[in-house]
Order: structure tokens, then C-alpha cells, then sequence
């Protein structure tokens, strides 16, 4: 499971999508089955056109690339990993599965905010939210509405047995 949306406390946005835009800069692109690539083609011609076009569209309708944001020159189907800032829920991006390299951020300013930002999604196969405040961890996990839930971790999987899960 792939982190597509980000929402980020204003008090460390800019910082956070500072280093988030560095990190996806920094990821090698490459045939998916090198061991030395880190993110691979799309499935097909048709996902690369979807990428593009709701990039274009949240781009058009106020969002910000701070990295990528274009076809890769490593191939046919490749799209550079990209981040958005300046993301709002009216985006498609920020609705629908992206099934890409493609990363929104988007702000908020309260708890409240966040959970209705988190919850404005047809889509929640998951979330993970970031606390020091054991109280508030209980109630964010009570209201999302999402299929699984981390907090102050993320979903890691074990590629040792090549599982497609």
C-alpha cells in the first residue's frame, strides 16, 4: 500500500515537503526488476495517460510541483516520482487511487480538519498518523474510516517470500 495523500500540520508543512521533495528527487527510476531501481514503470500506456492527466488537472486547478511531475526518460510507461503542494480535495488526485508515483500534500490546521480531509475519500484501504498525544491517537484511529490504521509507524512489507500482498 502506497502513500498517495499527505496531510500535513501547517506548523511543519514547508518543512516536510522540503524533505519529501528531496527524497523523491533522489529515488532511481529504472526496470522494476533491477534490484538497483526503486520505482518501476506503470502497467501500461493507459495509466501513464490517467497520471498525466491528473497531474495536469490538479496543476490547472492550483496545485504546485515541487518534483517531477513529467514522463521519465527511462521509458515508454516510466513517470517521474512527483510530489504536489497545494493539494485540495476537489482534485481528482487527491480522490480517486493513483496507482503511480505521485505523492499530494495537503495542509491542515486542527485535529477536526484532518479527519475530515482523511474521510473525504470514496477510497480508504488505509492511513497512518503521526502523535505524541496517546489520547488524541485513540480518537483519530476511532474516527477514521479507512481499512487500517497505523500510528507512528507504516505498513512495512517483507519482500523475502516475493508475496504479491
Amino acid at each position: 500500500m502506497c502513500a498517495n495523500r499527505f496531510l500535513i500540520q501547517d506548523r511543519v508543512h514547508d518543512e516536510f515537503v522540503r524533505r519529501l521533495a528531496g527524497k523523491v528527487k533522489a529515488l532511481k527510476v529504472g526496470d522494476g526488476m533491477r534490484d538497483d531501481s526503486q520505482v518501476g514503470p506503470l502497467i501500461d500506456g493507459a495509466a501513464l495517460a490517467r497520471i498525466k492527466a491528473m497531474v495536469a488537472q490538479a496543476v490547472g486547478a492550483g496545485a504546485k510541483v515541487v518534483a517531477g511531475g513529467q514522463r521519465h526518460p527511462a521509458g515508454a510507461n516510466f513517470y517521474q516520482p512527483t510530489v504536489l503542494t497545494d493539494a485540495v480535495p476537489s482534485m481528482e488526485i487527491c480522490g480517486d487511487e493513483i496507482l503511480g508515483p505521485v505523492a499530494s500534500v495537503m495542509r491542515f490546521s486542527d485535529e477536526a480538519e484532518a479527519l475530515r480531509l482523511a474521510n473525504q475519500p470514496r477510497t480508504g484501504l488505509a492511513a497512518y498518523f503521526y502523535t505524541s498525544d496517546l489520547n488524541r491517537s485513540f480518537r483519530v484511529v476511532e474516527a477514521l474510516e479507512c481499512g487500517a490504521v497505523g500510528v507512528n509507524e507504516t505498513l512495512v512489507f517483507n519482500e523475502a517470500r516475493r508475496s504479491a500482498a
